[in-house]
């Protein structure tokens, strides 16, 4: 399977199953299940799909893999249209599914998933989302090594997205992932999208961090091995 399409399909199911469990089963898993939903579909795709394109499901993780030398600016591109595209899908299938919603479904009023602040500062929520994506590619980056952590590193992956979620859902929605933020955010509308931005940016900032120091690292080492022969 190409990879592209991979990337698609991987990036399709971790919004379907981590959004519609907040759009449809919030109430009864709480915030614990919603973490477990969006943790568990990225350890999912990271054995089906992983070893074909890497399971990034995120242009943020992208972006830390092109920024530490692991992966072209051609399949960046591919990856991160590819991500785009799966969330928008589907988003765009979540909506269908809530429309038929007996009693109806009101996006302005139940909202549709989509990442937002209020409880906390614009500042909280730019810190949370850098400092977070920082460390979530770090793992993702140091996991996937050829030193990493081998058969478990989507599983070691994947529960650092749920303490991701578990430790910033109410400061910023926790979402770590442009891709994931840009789905919902069109089919909500208004604040959503005009608070966008902040996901874009501060994930591909804390990526980018992650990578530089991965490459960084890569470097030095490279440095002290020729020195040492």
């Amino acid at each position: 399977m190409n990879k592209y399409v991979c990337e698609f399909i991987g990036t399709f199911a971790l919004v379907f199953f981590g959004c519609a469990t907040i759009l449809f089963m919030r109430s009864e898993v709480g915030l614990l299940g919603v973490a477990l939903a969006f943790g568990l579909s990225v350890v999912a795709m990271a054995y089906s799909i992983g070893p074909i394109s890497g399971a990034h499901l995120n242009p943020a993780v992208s972006l830390g893999f092109l920024v530490s030398g692991r992966l072209g600016s051609g399949d960046f591109v591919g990856y991160v249209i590819a991500q785009c595209f799966g969330a928008i899908v589907a988003a765009g299938v979540l909506y269908v599914i809530a429309q038929g919603k007996v009693s109806g479904f009101d996006v302005a009023a139940n909202g549709f998933a989509q990442n937002g602040w209020s409880a906390y500062s614009v500042v909280s929520a730019f810190l949370f989302e850098l400092v977070a994506t920082f460390l979530f590619v770090t793992v993702i980056l140091n996991a996937t090594s050829q030193a990493g952590s081998g058969p478990v590193a989507g599983l070691a992956i994947g529960l650092t997205l749920v303490a991701i979620h578990l430790a910033g859902i109410v400061v910023s929605g926790a979402s770590v992932n442009p891709a994931r933020s840009l789905g919902p955010a069109l089919f909500a509308g208004g604040a959503a999208m005009s608070q966008l931005w902040l996901y874009i940016v501060a994930p591909c900032l804390g990526a980018a961090a992650a990578g530089l120091l991965l490459r960084n690292r890569a470097i030095l080492v490279g440095d002290t091995a020729a020195q040492a022969a």
